[in-house]
């Protein structure tokens, strides 16, 4: 069996920076073990698998080591491919995916715009035990849908981190999120999810429905300006409508070819 397989960097115009992920165009679904298999093989932080139905497509995203709930940049990724190499005729794509329900992505020149759920932080945690596996006191910790969520004092800081992988794998959710008002963009982040396999995340759309909310309210502005500030870096452009968000961002392809099992 061939599988078409593409490799695209988001979050970017260039390759060798945004965030890698692998996209996987299947005729009908196979094995789950399968699927991991193959996101195993390819060890990027997400491998996107689709399958075209009822107009639509079918979404589904692993790591090398789990399936996930929500994973945007392998999502802007899938629609790269559908818009730019696969010449899906519409302006939009729909995505059905098994945890997340629909989602829509919208080509907009050189932009793509995802359209995602709003995951709002919630209730304070108590910052115990942070300071010792990030390498610096948090001047807030929250807790939301899947992440914890890292407040630090100044876009140096996010920088500048270097947390403990090991002790962040213990903690009970998908990821941290680490977050401060950004100096030339509205705000800066950086993810780690060493839980299920990603020691850092270069760009994470998902976090974005958390980091989006977040900084409206505290900033008082819909529209928001994001970088993420890990070794490879990348570029999103957000907008907070209430109980779904937009992130948008440009996409490069690396790399195409087929897999042969």
């Amino acid at each position: 069996m061939k599988i078409p397989i593409y490799h695209v960097d988001a979050f970017t115009s260039e390759v060798f920076s945004g965030n890698p992920a692998a996209v996987c165009i299947l005729n009908a679904w196979i094995s789950d073990s399968v699927l991991q298999a193959i996101a195993a093989e390819n060890n990027l932080s997400e491998t996107a698998f689709i399958v075209q139905d009822n107009g639509g497509f079918e979404l589904r995203w692993f790591t090398p080591v789990t399936e996930v709930a929500l994973c945007g940049h392998a999502t802007l990724a899938s629609a790269y491919v559908l818009f730019e190499l696969q010449r899906w005729p519409e302006k939009i794509v729909c995505f059905q995916t098994r945890r997340s329900g629909q989602l829509v992505v919208e080509k907009k020149d050189y932009l793509f715009e995802m359209d995602f759920p709003s995951r709002p932080p919630t209730h304070e945690m108590s910052t115990d035990g942070f300071r010792e596996m990030l390498g610096i006191a948090p001047m807030k910790v929250l807790s939301s849908e899947e992440d914890i969520f890292v407040v630090l004092e100044s876009e140096k800081c996010v920088r500048d981190l270097k947390p403990d992988f090991t002790a962040l794998a213990g903690l009970e959710c998908r990821g941290v999120i680490v977050t401060a008002k950004g100096e030339k963009s509205d705000f800066v982040s950086r993810f780690f999810a060493p839980a299920v396999g990603v020691a850092e995340d270069p760009v994470t759309g998902s976090a974005h429905c958390v980091l989006v909310p977040y900084w409206a309210r505290l900033l008082k502005k819909n529209c928001l300006h994001a970088i993420q500030v890990s070794m490879r870096g990348g570029e999103l452009f957000c907008q907070d409508r209430g109980e779904r968000v937009k992130i948008a961002g440009k996409a490069a392809l690396y790399l195409e070819g087929a897999i042969s099992i």
